[in-house]
């Protein structure tokens, strides 16, 4: 296996994680009977405030579970005025994208005097099993990557098992799919899609943090529009823990593979660039024809 195709995968295996923490996240309030387009937003709030809460305590465990609590607060915040207030899911979820936006900024510019990168002296998050990296072929690939990576697995394990092996899993996916057996039982299909959104921060708070944490640097707009790629996996993996994983792979090789490519191909690095979201595009066009087909036979 040559060294620039390992490296190709190795990456795309490190940048499956904030997809697949978002999409997983995303998961939670789809099947719960709503579309979280929230997820950008969300992942922006984990972001920036884990690195700017690791900086100022001196500790990355204490950043983490700031980002978690931030994000989550931001989370139960939108819960309230979708599910309580009845507010329009969509428009709501756009309001908290262009608040988190904004709010990042803001807070950039009042405390660090900077809208630009805010770049911190951070450790770098630990490498759990890089003294595996050294095994043939699939060392460099699947080791020597940050916890985060393996935590996304772990995570997106735990949500499968959740949602599609635990009573409270089929009490949430109820909510979305017939809330009236939850009356019938005496349970409140609102509480669980109210949970299901707050869960869906806490993963997507996640999803931020592995972006910034390995950069010990904040960047603007550091989520670039994964938080609507991992929408776009949650239906192409037909809502399946297994296949959203799959589709968040290829989307990440797809990046992996521009990076790669724009050192050593000579074609425009606008059109380079473009190429994960070109697969995207594609990828959504491949699924509703599938979808179109599948439902004529």
């Amino acid at each position: 296996m040559s060294s620039a195709f390992s490296a190709i995968l190795s990456n795309a295996v490190a940048g499956m994680t904030p997809l697949l923490l978002a999409a997983m996240g995303g998961l939670f309030t789809e099947l719960a009977g709503s579309l979280n387009i929230a997820l950008e937003g969300l992942m922006l709030m984990g972001a920036f405030s884990g690195i700017v809460a690791a900086h100022l305590s001196a500790s990355p465990a204490l950043g983490v579970l700031t980002g978690l609590a931030a994000t989550a607060l931001v989370a139960w915040v939108y819960g309230k005025i979708t599910i309580g207030l009845k507010a329009n899911i969509f428009i709501t979820g756009l309001a908290v994208n262009i608040f988190a936006a904004g709010l990042t900024a803001v807070l950039s510019q009042q405390f660090f005097k900077t809208k630009s990168v805010l770049a911190f002296s951070l450790a770098e998050p630990a490498r759990p099993f890089a003294q595996l990296a050294a095994l043939p072929f699939v060392g460099p690939i699947l080791f020597g990557h940050t916890w985060f990576v393996y935590l996304a697995w772990i995570l997106a394990f735990a949500g499968w098992v959740i949602l599609f092996k635990s009573t409270y899993g089929m009490r949430l996916r109820a909510t979305g799919s017939n809330p009236k057996a939850l009356i019938i039982l005496g349970k409140n299909p609102e509480t669980y899609a109210a949970q299901s959104i707050v869960i869906s921060g806490l993963y997507c708070a996640l999803a931020g943090m592995s972006l910034s944490f390995p950069l010990s640097a904040f960047v603007p707009n550091i989520s670039a529009g994964r938080g609507w790629v991992a929408l776009v996996a949650i239906y192409l993996g037909a809502k399946k823990p297994a296949a959203i994983a799959a589709a968040c792979f290829v989307f990440a090789l797809a990046e992996s593979y521009s990076n790669f490519a724009q050192g050593s191909l000579k074609i425009p690095s606008e059109f380079i660039l473009a190429i994960p979201y070109i697969v995207t595009l594609l990828a959504l066009i491949s699924g509703a024809l599938a979808r179109r087909l599948a439902d004529r036979k």
